[in-house]
């Protein structure tokens, strides 16, 4: 096949992985190039996620390695299937890089747990309130740009109702329900769909109300994305610069534990419902 120009996120990260099995395995490229018999720089290209490879090659990888994670292997060959187009793809020229992978990582999601401080979920908002962040951005989008943002979120939240919704748990800290982003008929509106959203079976939403001694947490936001298999898991970051995209083992037990501990201070789905009236109440 040949390789990609644009290498997305999910061949980057297939890419990778077949990289940490060669390495597992102790062999440097040019030493799998030759029991594979194909040229090192296609090792090289394959690792880097611009070459495509097939299902049937991926298992020829992995024997070559010595894997014997038999779950790890099948997860890594329905990774393939060269550069697949997806709905974000018509936002390429449009959006920042980091939004069209979270878009991707999203739609291939086993699961998907958010914990938040100071914002509601992206999936979660509504489109007026999704407009008054866009707004409040800095340095200032075009109303064009905003729009493109808009419309891209809410297709993003598509994942919750399709025919096989992805299970999606948010844990919100109180704060955010209280930020009245846009003023009160919109914060009011934002709120009762936080609530008709929490009611649907593949949604858990969870709120740690203030005077939680025990927190962690710094005000930044994170999604943690679950892979097929524990070993394809990716965090996610929002951060100033943009989407911060992490799954070093390290960094994906940092932050699983992060929002353990969230969740574990949070109140349950019934008790976080009944405080979001009264917050929407109090509006």
């Amino acid at each position: 096949m040949p390789p990609s120009t644009i290498p997305t996120l999910r061949q980057q990260r297939l890419g990778t992985e077949l990289r940490k099995l060669r390495e597992h395995a102790g062999l440097t490229s040019s030493a799998a190039a030759g029991q594979l018999g194909v040229k090192q720089a296609q090792i090289s290209s394959i690792e880097a996620g611009r070459y495509a490879v097939s299902a049937d090659r991926v298992r020829t990888f992995a024997r070559a390695y010595s894997c014997a994670d038999l779950a790890l292997v099948d997860a890594l060959a329905e990774m393939t299937g060269g550069r697949m187009r997806g709905w974000w793809d018509e936002y390429r020229e449009h959006l920042p890089a980091g939004l069209i992978d979270l878009a991707e990582l999203e739609h291939y999601a086993a699961e998907l747990r958010v914990a938040m401080v100071i914002h509601i979920p992206a999936l979660l908002q509504t489109t007026d309130h999704a407009r008054a962040l866009f707004r409040g951005v800095f340095p200032p989008l075009q109303q064009y740009e905003i729009e493109h943002r808009l419309t891209h979120r809410i297709k993003r939240q598509g994942i919750l109702h399709r025919a096989d919704p992805t299970p999606y748990t948010a844990t919100i800290h109180e704060a955010a329900l209280r930020m009245g982003y846009g003023g009160r008929d919109i914060a009011a509106a934002q709120l009762k769909h936080l609530i008709s959203m929490s009611e649907l079976p593949q949604v858990t939403v969870r709120v740690v109300p203030f005077g939680r001694e025990s927190f962690h947490g710094t005000g930044q936001g994170i999604d943690y994305v679950a892979g097929a298999v524990p070993q394809l898991d990716t965090v996610q970051l929002d951060t100033h610069h943009g989407c911060e995209f992490l799954d070093g083992e390290a960094q994906l037990s940092k932050y699983r534990s992060v929002v353990d501990h969230m969740e574990a201070n949070a109140l349950t789905p019934e008790a976080s419902r009944d405080l979001v009236h009264r917050i929407t109440h109090d509006l």
